[in-house]
Parts: structure tokens; C-alpha cells; sequence
């Protein structure tokens, strides 16, 4: 599965290598076996799981559990290696920079893209699936992708909550 692919899958059903709202900590070691860090919140109460690129935030209940999380594309353009170290623990290669109209493009081919609300927001368009709680936050800024920069109609980020 492509990069895209995987980011489409995840806009149109919510779920990021299987794993979505309400999923516990136990079920994303087996479904992501790459290198991470965790941070808990001072409360004790919420944790990051930070894979470089790849985030997931969980709140503690009776045990971890996934309350949302997040492909920050961005950090891709000037930090690369994190995607290159994604491609060898994950073999998903993502590209530096995605632009929406390929990611939409895809997400209407395999699954229809489901209902979206538009936001703007000054320098980013937020094109939300409320069905999914999945956001893609998209550069709307009249720049021109440049190097590790993006570009006019780039992907920011795809987030889930």
C-alpha cells in the first residue's frame, strides 16, 4: 500500500493501520512495530505516542486508549529521514510532499469520499470528514512548493479526532 492509499484509507474510515477512536494501547504495538517515544502529561491522564512523522494521543481510563492522532506531512519537507526510517520499519514509503488534489483524487477511487466540510483558515483550508473525525489540513497559501517547503495545495497534515 502507497503512502497516499494508506492516507486515503484513513480519511474515509477513520482508521490508521487498523487503528482508530477507541483502540488501546495493546492493539497499536502489533499493528505499528517502529520506533517511538511516549509522553505522558503531567496529569498522568493523557499520553503522545511519537513515532517522527506519526502521532497518537491516548487518555487513560481503565487503560490507555486512543483518542485521536495525526500524519504530520509536514515535517517531512525538512526532515526526511523520518520518512526513510518509516519505509524500513513500516515498508510505507511516503513522499515529501502530497498534494490534496492527489490525495482526494485517491480517496474517491477507493472508497468515495465521504462528505466534507470546509474551513478557512487564513493560510490552511481544514477539509473535515465528520463521519470519520478525520481532518486533512491543506496549505492555501500562494507560495509555490519550494525545497522542504510546501507548496500552494499541499497536505499539512491528516488527523483523526
Amino acid at each position: 500500500m502507497t503512502a497516499v492509499q494508506l492516507m486515503a484509507s484513513f480519511v474515509a474510515t477513520g482508521r490508521l493501520y487498523g487503528l482508530g477512536i477507541g483502540s488501546i494501547l495493546a492493539e497499536v504495538d502489533p499493528a505499528i512495530q517502529a520506533t517511538f517515544i511516549d509522553v505522558v502529561g503531567d496529569d498522568g491522564l493523557t499520553m503522545r505516542r511519537d513515532y517522527g512523522f506519526m502521532e497518537f494521543y491516548f487518555n487513560l481510563d481503565s487503560e490507555w486508549t486512543i483518542s485521536g492522532g495525526a500524519i504530520e506531512l509536514h515535517r517531512l519537507g525538512s526532515r526526511y529521514e523520518m520518512a526513510r526510517r518509516w519505509q524500513q520499519e513500516m515498508q510505507t514509503a511516503f513522499p515529501q510532499h502530497v498534494s490534496w488534489e492527489e490525495l482526494r483524487g485517491e480517496v474517491e477511487r477507493t472508497s468515495g469520499l465521504p462528505p466534507l466540510t470546509v474551513v478557512d483558515q487564513g493560510d490552511f483550508l481544514e477539509y473535515r470528514a465528520v463521519s470519520t473525525k478525520v481532518s486533512v489540513l491543506v496549505s492555501n497559501d500562494n507560495e509555490e512548493r519550494g525545497g522542504s517547503w510546501l507548496g500552494h495545495g499541499d497536505v499539512w497534515s491528516v488527523s483523526l479526532g
